[in-house]
């Protein structure tokens, strides 16, 4: 997906459009700009790098796919980039880092003109394992957090301190239909005079 303004031009947004294209039949390239001239220029260019672009019966068919939005503004344009949580964002717009800064959802994003998507396939930026069909609204790359088992635990020392989220437990596990959970719960509870749980006294 690239998003893009008056300052992009045509011949590399078609470009890099098309390298998307020539993956497969089922690539979908997107243009969202705020420049409605631009569509029709982009347009333009695609049949004329189409028709000598050796990949073109496959580029040609994902490029039937595809397709372009006209956003009012930039504000609009993002929102409708996040809506879609591509694989590759490109910006090509003026302000690119700050248009960056404000997406959201991305696999990998490349800033500016000059930082093609085709270069982070091979060797800039930090991976190319990237999340695909819109789970880059949920997810994101591959790193070395992938690899991480990451363990958590719970202590509570100060019984009284926890009394609070003792009795929250209980209702919530009763208001979930689950009784044993409550009851776990009711053997933590502090009797205000003898600082004993009440479960002992009033169940068996």
């Amino acid at each position: 997906l690239i998003i893009a303004d008056h300052t992009a031009k045509p011949e590399v947004v078609a470009a890099d459009l098309l390298a998307q294209a020539e993956h497969d039949v089922d690539a979908r390239p997107i243009l969202i700009t705020t420049r409605a001239a631009l569509v029709d220029e982009v347009n333009s260019e695609l049949q004329k790098q189409l028709a000598v672009l050796p990949t073109a019966p496959v580029a040609r068919e994902a490029v039937a796919k595809g397709f372009a939005v006209v956003a009012p503004d930039m504000d609009a344009a993002i929102c409708l980039s996040d809506a879609v949580g591509p694989e590759h964002l490109e910006i090509q717009t003026e302000n690119a880092d700050d248009v960056g800064r404000r997406c959201n959802h991305y696999g990998g994003l490349f800033i500016g003109e000059i930082a093609a998507e085709v270069l982070g396939d091979y060797g800039a930026g930090p991976n190319h394992v990237l999340p695909t069909g819109g789970t880059a609204r949920y997810s994101g790359g591959l790193s070395v957090f992938n690899f991480v088992r990451i363990r958590t635990w719970m202590r509570i020392d100060d019984k009284l301190a926890s009394q609070q989220l003792v009795q929250d437990s209980i209702q919530l596990a009763r208001l979930e239909g689950l009784e044993a959970h409550a009851r776990a719960a009711e053997k933590r509870l502090v009797d205000s005079d003898a600082g004993e749980s009440p479960t002992k006294k009033q169940r068996a």
